[in-house]
């Protein structure tokens, strides 16, 4: 096909207004739009690409004289050749130029480019905070802010190699935080995920390296499950000679199956002696965000003996919110160390008995000492179990059988109790 028909510059000079002509053409494609863009000459190449027609803008005269121009179109023969659009390719160019202008932007500002490891972290955090509770997602952002956004955040997160994420899990884990090195890769790993739903890696640096890590040892909190053993515990709590706010918080702690956290927070409101029910409300409870905001309360039923703790202590807390009011600050619970402070106090050390081990010395010692339905106690202790059918038992199945189950364990306490 002819090629170079515009003879020079000069030819293209001599054109004036009011020339009747549209083009000059230059052949195999290549021709010259004359007056546009405000009376300049812009350059175009027209070519045909798997059965479409299309013209690529290849830049202004005089800006692009006709021997750039013709440069320019030799590269777009060239792409056409190889079955390459050149229009794409101008597209993908200006959103590469764009994308390193942006980043260049963040980084002059002190901030992570979009395709960064961090960038991607908080927006995939941004985008996730919403179904956690606020103190989740806090940690979730801290864990990375502190221990892999100083090592990996600027890189660009499609570039990341396992290696190179595994050289700042071991950071993490040479610290003896064996379980935070594996808490750190899944969360990296969900951050992976995202980047790869978004168009911005092809693979998932994290997935492979829970094996390359140490496994983390279970801690299980101290609890006692040795009946003798258990009933010196609960005659020194009858015996605490600290305040009554304490002391009830000692009764009722290994009677109610109960988190610390969901005890000390307890609320006179929530409390019905008559009926001998606590209702706790779903948002104090442990569970997800959904659990929390729309998930329904969680029912103690109140032995007689927590009855009677009660309302003994009516007279002193019930004009107040908490049950457990802090000695000092009236308007707020008690503190999270109050009841392992008393049984430090008593002479328990961490490693026989916490205010959290009470739950498994109950779930223990219930199945073992009472044959209680292990449903029922799981029920009780508002975990969430399945039947053989995979169905998820509803915390609020088994009322009857759990009124039954915590009188059952309140009395077998006062036996332990009275029994040396």
């Amino acid at each position: 096909m002819a090629r170079n028909l515009i003879a020079s510059d000069q030819t293209i000079k001599a054109v004036k207004p009011g020339d009747p002509r549209k083009r000059l053409n230059d052949g195999d494609g290549l021709f010259l739009l004359l007056f546009v863009k405000g009376g300049a000459h812009g350059w175009r190449f027209a070519y045909s690409l798997h059965g479409r027609r299309n013209n690529l803008s290849l830049g202004v005269y005089p800006d692009v004289g006709l021997a750039q121009a013709r440069k320019n179109a030799d590269a777009a023969r060239a792409l056409v050749a190889a079955g390459v659009d050149p229009s794409e390719v101008r597209k993908s160019d200006k959103v590469d130029i764009e994308r390193k202008r942006e980043a260049d932007r963040l980084a002059d500002a002190g901030l992570p480019s979009a395709d960064s490891f961090e960038g991607v972290a908080r927006e995939w955090h941004d985008t996730r905070k919403s179904e956690w509770s606020a103190s989740y997602g806090e940690k979730i952002l801290a864990r990375l802010v502190a221990d892999v956004f100083p090592y990996i955040g600027r890189r660009p997160i499609g570039e990341i190699t396992p290696p190179q994420l595994l050289e700042v899990l071991r950071r993490i884990e040479s610290r003896g935080v064996v379980e935070t090195a594996h808490r750190a890769r899944e969360n990296c790993s969900q951050v992976f995920r995202f980047a790869i739903a978004t168009g911005r890696a092809e693979r998932d640096a994290a997935r492979d390296l829970s094996d390359a890590l140490k496994k983390p040892q279970v801690k299980h909190f101290a609890a006692i499950t040795d009946p003798k053993r258990l009933g010196e515990l609960l005659r020194a709590c009858y015996g605490y000679t600290g305040t009554p706010v304490v002391r009830a918080a000692l009764h009722l702690a290994p009677m109610l199956l109960l988190r610390p956290g969901e005890l000390r927070h307890a609320e006179w409101s929530e409390i019905e002696l008559d009926t001998a029910t606590w209702t706790v409300p779903a948002q104090r409870m442990k569970r997800e965000k959904a659990g929390k905001t729309n998930g329904v309360p969680h029912i103690v039923p109140l032995p007689t003996q927590a009855v009677e703790t009660l309302r003994d202590l009516a007279p002193l807390t019930g004009g107040g919110q908490f049950v457990f009011r802090g000695e000092r600050h009236h308007d707020r619970p008690m503190s999270e160390n109050t009841v392992n402070a008393a049984l430090r106090a008593m002479g328990f050390p961490a490693d026989e008995a916490t205010g959290h081990g009470f739950r498994a010395t109950a779930r223990t010692m219930l199945a073992e000492r009472l044959s209680v339905d292990e449903a029922v106690v799981e029920a009780q202790l508002a975990h969430s179990v399945r039947d053989s059918l995979g169905r998820a038992y509803n915390r609020t199945e088994f009322l009857e059988q759990r009124r039954k189950m915590m009188q059952e364990w309140a009395d077998y306490l006062d036996l332990l109790r009275a029994t040396k």
